[in-house]
């Protein structure tokens, strides 16, 4: 009933009445602007006016202009006349309160979203890319509730865990296109540079609602950098202790017209490094390239394209050091992984009928790898295609988005052919955000996607906000699905030659529930969270036999997760906490997840004068974590990481040094990484849950020209 209401309410309006709205800021038109009045959206013109038909009486109007504050004014208007309205636009208070959220589909603000959604700003970007310009590890490593953690020792992988989930399960985006991968393993997030990014998205907990298969745990969402009025040149030199190299160049400026672009470009090396001189590498030695050009295309008056490509090569080697062998076989083994990956996608919208924003997506991405692991060698090729039409309208309170969407994925393993697959997914979904009154929110979703060899999944999700003006709360519950593949984290390191796969797998199904409340006081601002994953007969692998299944059991995950931030120009202070306890098996059996901390903890205290420098310090607790197939140890110890960045600005230089690991903690000053026997998987290591490389300082220079 909702969406004929919406389709053909302009067909029963009445009455001659008219507003003439001119929107301005500093005396300046603003084009562009949507006004929404009674159920429909218009824009303004070029000189910031547009003239709307409307009903006799009292009417709510809404001005929403993205970098501005909305603005709401209530006009009465009388029968057969024009009415008048001057509305000028301010800039926002707070740098937070202009952040635009896309992930959740509605292109709200921050604060406004039903849905939680955490955001890391262009200026937290710039503070960890002086730290791993290579890559964005350590930024999400810093965010709460999410953790890096080392997938191979021998060549560094590393995924990302939200809340305790696996790293499979996390959902990574470009602008909301799978540019790298249906499933983003370990090597691709060390492949992915945050210079050209402009904020990045979180989600946590089960998003398939939005996204379909592959958002159990929840999603990040990579927004790109948009070129601004003036031109942007900048270069970035950056050189660390343990002999690695990043240069980098990102350039965006207008084009012609209501054109834009950006390019970044980027190689990064790391020697190999032998820290504790067993013969081994702890430290992979990499070669890699990185190519991104970005189109812009905006009329300012809703029609907008955005366009992509990118190119990453890179060559990546681990195993035993040169002139060095295994002490138990008395020969030298080498472990590599070449990766070739070519992708492009486009994100076009336009404004129909004055009030329906309809938004199309497409991209296609293909990856080739060819992995050697001693004497066993592997080639792979990975395509993936994403393609997505949805309409979203505004009436009354209501913001609902509809749409259809197609995914396929397909594996090919030259040498292991049995587990080729190939998935094509059609899906369909809907949402509705609900302002039911100026305290009360809510957000509505559901999908229903239909898998061609899994069947058919409908994945609903829900969330109620509820803010006032010095606290707000978010409750969220959702369901959805995750189509398995013979892809995990143990097969990215070790390969699938020797995996066995004994009963056919069945899709995985999960349940996520949490809720949160934040304080603000003053500079102040505190959330805390309780949450809940439910995942039923999860796909594992058994280190021991090595091979892939479905648990006859459910992994659960309960924890809660707090952050604190005290902002005080030029200061900012950020506390976090995450507790989660994930716990899977059967009976006597059920134990913790492996490599997944109960407790983890971090505080980072940061001095910036944008016209000086920064300096900041940070640490970090990481508490036990069980092991799993380790003949050494079947517990970690904790421990805790220091570091600290300083930079200085000098005219267009800003000069950078900082400082990783400076207790100088590593794994093997517990236990040694070689084993004696080789494993069952054919790896001479075992899991890395603690750092490899030690104390690692970098250093260089960004310069803007």
């Amino acid at each position: 009933m909702y969406l004929l209401a919406l389709l053909f309410s302009v067909s029963f309006q009445s009455g001659q009445s008219s507003i003439a709205c001119t929107v301005t800021a500093g005396g300046a038109p603003v084009v562009g602007a949507e006004i929404r009045v009674s159920g429909r959206t218009y824009m303004t013109d070029a000189r910031g006016e547009v003239r709307i038909d409307v009903t006799p009486g009292p009417l709510d109007l809404t001005i929403v202009k993205e970098g501005f504050a909305p603005v709401t004014t209530t006009v009465t208007v009388a029968a057969g006349q024009q009415q008048a309205v001057a509305i000028e636009l301010e800039k926002p208070p707070t740098i937070e309160e202009s952040v635009t959220v896309s992930a959740t589909r509605t292109d709200k603000r921050l604060e406004d979203q039903p849905m939680r959604v955490e955001v890391l700003d262009r200026e937290e970007i710039e503070e960890k890319q002086l730290m791993t310009p290579g890559d964005i590890v350590m930024m999400l490593n810093e965010m709460g509730g999410l953790r890096v953690q080392a997938t191979s020792p021998s060549l560094g992988a590393a995924s990302v865990r939200v809340q305790g989930m696996r790293g499979r399960y996390t959902r990574f985006l470009s602008d909301g296109l799978p540019l790298f991968g249906e499933a983003v393993g370990g090597l691709g997030l060390l492949q992915i540079p945050p210079t050209d990014l402009g904020q990045v998205e979180v989600i946590k907990g089960v998003a398939s609602a939005l996204y379909g298969a592959g958002a159990l745990a929840g999603v990040v969402n990579l927004i790109s950098r948009r070129p601004g009025n003036e031109p942007i040149r900048e270069a970035l030199v950056n050189r660390t202790t343990r002999g690695g190299t990043d240069a980098v160049l990102f350039a965006a400026q207008p084009l012609t017209g209501m054109w834009s672009g950006s390019l970044l470009v980027g190689g990064h090396w790391q020697e190999k490094n032998d820290v504790d001189d067993d013969g081994w590498a702890d430290l992979a030695g990499y070669s890699r390239a990185v190519v991104r050009p970005r189109i812009f295309w905006d009329n300012h008056a809703g029609q907008s394209l955005f366009a992509t490509s990118g190119i990453t090569w890179e060559r990546r080697r681990g195993g035993t050091t040169a002139g060095r062998v295994l002490a138990a076989t008395n020969q030298p083994f080498t472990e590599s992984l070449n990766t070739a990956r070519v992708d492009g996608g486009v994100v076009a919208q336009a404004l129909v009928a004055g009030q329906y924003v309809v938004m199309a997506r497409a991209s296609a991405t293909r990856q080739r790898h060819h992995h050697e692991l001693g004497e066993t060698i592997e080639h792979d090729m990975h395509d993936t295609f994403f393609g997505e039409v949805a309409v979203r309208g505004h009436r009354g309170a209501h913001t609902c988005v509809g749409g259809m969407a197609y995914e396929r994925d397909a594996f090919e393993p030259a040498d292991v052919p049995a587990y080729a697959y190939t998935y094509s997914v059609p899906g369909a979904f809907v949402q509705d955000d609900v302002d039911v009154s100026r305290w009360l929110a809510v957000s509505a979703s559901g999908r229903a996607d239909a898998h061609d060899r899994f069947g058919t999944f409908v994945s609903p999700r829900a969330s109620i906000f509820v803010h006032r003006p010095a606290w707000n709360s978010r409750v969220s519950v959702g369901s959805g699905f995750f189509a398995p593949t013979p892809l995990t984290e143990e097969t990215e390191a070790a390969g699938l030659t020797r995996l066995v796969i004994a009963r056919p797998l069945t899709a995985e199904r999960g349940r996520s529930a949490s809720w949160d409340v934040t304080r603000t006081a003053g500079p102040l601002n505190v959330t805390g969270t309780l949450f809940r994953y439910d995942l039923a007969h999860p796909v594992v692998v058994d280190r021991s036999r090595y091979t892939l299944s479905n648990l006859p059991a459910d992994t659960v995950i309960t924890g809660a997760e707090a952050v604190a931030t005290l902002r005080r120009v030029p200061f900012s202070v950020t506390a976090t906490y995450t507790f989660a306890r994930s716990r899977e098996g059967v009976g006597a059996d059920r134990s913790d997840v492996a490599l997944t901390p109960r407790h983890s903890a971090g505080v980072i205290a940061m001095w910036q004068r944008e016209n000086r420098g920064r300096v900041g310090v940070e640490s970090y607790l990481t508490g036990r974590q069980r092991l799993d197939d380790n003949p050494y140890l079947s517990e970690s110890a904790a421990y805790v990481l220091f570091g600290g960045l300083v930079e200085q600005r000098i005219g267009k230089l800003r000069v950078f040094v900082n400082a990783e690991n400076l207790g100088n903690v590593r794994q093997t000053d517990w236990s040694p990484v070689l084993r004696t026997i080789r494993a069952v998987d054919g790896r001479w290591t075992v899991d890395a849950w603690a750092p490899l490389d030690g104390r690692v300082l970098n250093g260089g220079v960004r310069v803007a020209f």
